[in-house]
């Protein structure tokens, strides 16, 4: 079983910790990876983008005058998408821009990306987050103690505001909790460090 150094806030190893071979150590899998970042990308789209076509502008519905005899050019209504505030041509309309990923490819390609990051060393376990009170400092100086650089996500096992409350003032960082753990955000930051508590969690719900 792969094993992974557990450090304590000053960034010193207490011991090590084995880990499920089928979670941190599975197979590359380029092509899971992908197509679970893109669906999960495209599910937060807002897709809300919204204009009217000439059915639902407002305006009178009759030719705004008689088709001849006024030697102007021939319309049917004021609604048309040729006149300034007539109706949009193929606008854009809300919508849903996600797609569906079976359930055997997204896990998949969460063993891939956890395993990748065991494999770059940018998989740190922490014996504990927790704070008495909100401290930002505290968080910083874990980080620096950690050599995390670019960027990480925090991965806590249960919410704890006083650590989430100081963690968000720093740029670049973000907290979920373990069962939210995705894709996405695993690709998107550089470092991805996990109490103890959070990585028994991650094997618990995910391993197998």
């Amino acid at each position: 079983m792969p094993k992974l150094s557990l450090y304590n806030r000053d960034g010193e190893q207490v011991e090590e910790i084995e880990v499920q071979a089928s979670l941190f150590g599975a197979p590359f899998k380029q092509g899971a990876l992908h197509q679970t970042a893109v669906s999960q990308a495209s599910r937060r789209r807002l897709g809300t983008a919204s204009s009217k076509d000439r059915s639902e502008v407002r305006g009178s519905g009759g030719k705004p005058w008689p088709q001849k005899g006024t030697g102007r050019a021939r319309h049917g209504s004021v609604k048309s998408p040729l006149w300034s505030g007539g109706g949009v041509t193929f606008g854009p309309t809300p919508r849903d821009f996600g797609t569906k990923v079976p359930k055997k490819v997204k896990r998949a390609a969460l063993k891939s990306a956890l395993s990748e990051k065991v494999n770059a060393g940018k998989l740190l376990v922490v014996d504990d987050f927790t704070l008495e009170a909100p401290k930002t400092k505290v968080v910083a100086s874990m980080l620096d103690s950690l050599k995390v650089t670019g960027g990480a996500l925090l991965v806590l096992d249960q919410p704890d505001m006083n650590f989430i409350k100081s963690a968000r003032n720093l740029p670049k960082v973000k907290t979920i909790l373990a069962r939210q753990l995705n894709v996405l955000d695993i690709l998107t930051y550089n470092y991805l460090v996990i109490s103890k508590a959070a990585l028994e969690q991650v094997e618990e719900v995910f391993g197998g």
